[in-house]
């Protein structure tokens, strides 16, 4: 689809992912939603990358979690700390999961601590997760049974307030996730209230569910939206897989937004993967426990004021050409983040 603008190809794009759900059942005899036990996962290697930025009262839960992960596969984890100014890269260094430990020079936002990770991957699917996102043991199984080279895999987040510990980390949480909790699972929007993504304003309260009304998101191909929702949004990068390969070669995360302020540069991966042929495929027991800072009223009004910056701006390449070959650049971008950054590998 060379010239054809990222918009196009999005319209272009079915989503219909049976195929791979029902060879996944017929190959394991495991359920698409069920977890996995340890075995499923076997001669599966998955990389996990951490973007992390002041997220040490977060962050040995967090490894203390995956460190608890039961898959038979190979894991690497990857923690690329984008210049915090508390304890982040000393935790990450020190926590015996963690395989590589990277401190970025000078912070460069989330998107390029994130593909700096990916660039260090060396698994077939990457496993982006957030440094305060607290996963249930089967998580990574999950993940690394179902991956395909064609596959985005969407896991899930239940926000849950900070309790801290006398040691000034953050509670190891037990029990389940609630997959509810998601706003892509139960949505209510409010009624005569522009919803600023779509354009669109609702004139009476909705109960909304969006997994549900959309068949796992397969309705959700060819352009088509959920009210405001559509499949590039369903992409979310507090869990989300996603095939080295395709990643590399629509050139990563586009680090813009990070410049600009915060969001939509997941949803604009999820278009750009969409674009080069991928499926937006939902696991809907892979749900994590998202920590929320001591400050999440003030870190999260601080972040919705940068919303319309990177809004606009992935409005902007939308109407540019879909992004495909661009192995190269990811690699000069990324390296060029590494030449004074601190790694630390076992």
């Amino acid at each position: 689809m060379s010239g054809t603008t990222l918009a196009d190809a999005l319209r272009a794009r079915p989503n219909d992912h049976g195929h791979i759900t029902e060879a996944f059942a017929g190959r394991t005899g495991l359920g698409w939603h069920q977890p996995s036990p340890a075995e499923a996962a076997e001669g599966r290697a998955l990389s996990v990358v951490l973007p992390a930025r002041n997220t040490a009262y977060a962050l040995p839960a967090v490894l203390d979690a995956l460190a608890a992960q039961k898959s038979a596969g190979a894991v690497e984890v990857i923690v690329v700390d984008d210049a915090s100014t508390d304890r982040t890269f000393e935790t990450a260094h020190r926590h015996p999961v963690v395989t590589t430990a990277v401190r970025l020079a000078v912070r460069s936002g989330a998107a390029a601590a994130r593909n700096v990770g990916a660039r260090l991957a060396g698994a077939p699917t990457v496993l982006f997760l957030d440094a305060d996102m607290v996963l249930p043991a089967h998580v990574l199984a999950d993940v690394a049974a179902r991956a395909t080279p064609e596959a985005v895999l969407v896991g899930f987040r239940h926000n849950v307030a900070y309790q801290g510990t006398p040691c000034g980390g953050a509670r190891l949480l037990s029990g389940a996730p609630r997959l509810e909790a998601d706003h892509r699972v139960t949505w209510t929007p409010p009624a005569d209230t522009l919803l600023p993504y779509s354009g669109i304003t609702l004139s009476r309260p909705l109960d909304g569910r969006p997994l549900d009304a959309t068949d796992d998101f397969q309705a959700l191909g060819y352009g088509r939206f959920y009210y405001d929702w559509d499949l590039p949004r369903m992409a979310v990068t507090a869990l989300l897989a996603v095939p080295r390969e395709r990643l590399v070669d629509v050139g990563g995360l586009d680090e813009e937004f990070g410049r600009l302020g915060w969001g939509m540069e997941d949803t604009h991966l999820g278009a750009a993967l969409i674009a080069n042929g991928c499926l937006v495929i939902p696991l809907r027991q892979a749900v994590g426990f998202h920590l929320d800072p001591p400050d999440a009223g003030a870190r999260w009004q601080s972040k919705l004021a940068a919303w319309p910056a990177t809004l606009a701006h992935y409005r902007l390449l939308l109407a540019r050409p879909a992004p495909a070959g661009r192995g190269h650049g990811f690699a000069t971008t990324t390296d060029k983040h590494l030449i004074d950054a601190e790694v630390i590998t076992r």
